[in-house]
């Protein structure tokens, strides 16, 4: 989706560089913005969700309850992770990080860490929904010296295509997922209505190219 955007940009900033009116140059430049947002939208669908701050007071993986209420937490939004058919490590890069203060809470479908007090600060990095079902009971925490490694235990063996579930990722409306080029094409009439006669001929003569079988992308060459 987002190379097909991406190579949709490309040929209309190559239209926006030829053409001269001042309404086919706001046309353009608004077709372009409207397919930025699209291409931003497909490439943050890819990305990791922001992780909320308000969920139950965990307990230590240590065992040792510890009160957060009151606390202030900087987000740890930024992992990495892999994975065997029976579990799923993240690696959180940290350091100067104390095993006693650091709470994990471990859910079915759900994880939290908290880390305080590392050089005055608290963080806390947490997965709302999974993209399946771990063992609590079996999860557990590593702190070394320049890292914290989460291992969850599948409930179940297998490949997980994400970390997180697919729900939680940010889509793109559906409307432009059915036809990202509709709005290209309503733009294409307009160019030809209202452009000189160099952006007519052009235009024609790419449509032409389309329906013969020369070109199956009525804007290449453009």
């Amino acid at each position: 989706m987002a190379e097909e955007v991406g190579l949709d940009l490309e040929e209309l900033r190559q239209l926006q560089n030829i053409a001269k009116r001042p309404r086919v140059l706001n046309l353009i430049n608004s077709e372009i913005s409207n397919l930025e947002k699209l291409r931003d939208s497909a490439v943050s669908s890819n990305a990791k969700p922001e992780v909320p701050v308000t969920v139950p007071a965990p307990v230590s993986s240590s065992g040792k309850p510890v009160s957060s209420s009151g606390l202030n937490y900087v987000t740890l939004g930024t992992f990495s992770w892999d994975q065997d058919n029976d579990k799923v490590k993240m690696y959180i890069s940290l350091e100067g990080v104390d095993e006693d203060k650091v709470q994990a809470e471990f859910k079915p479908m759900s994880l939290d860490i908290k880390i305080h007090d590392v050089r005055g600060k608290n963080y806390r990095c947490a997965i709302p929904k999974l993209c399946k079902e771990i063992m609590p009971e079996k999860c557990k925490v590593l702190v070394k010296p320049k890292r914290i490694v989460i291992t969850m235990v599948k409930s179940s063996r297998g490949n997980w295509l994400d970390i997180h579930h697919k729900e939680d990722k940010i889509k793109p409306s559906l409307e432009k997922e059915k036809d990202p080029m509709a709005g290209i094409m309503g733009m294409m009439k307009n160019l030809y209505e209202d452009g000189d006669e160099e952006m007519k001929k052009t235009i024609a003569k790419a449509w032409t190219d389309a329906r013969s079988g020369k070109a199956a992308d009525p804007l290449k060459g453009l």
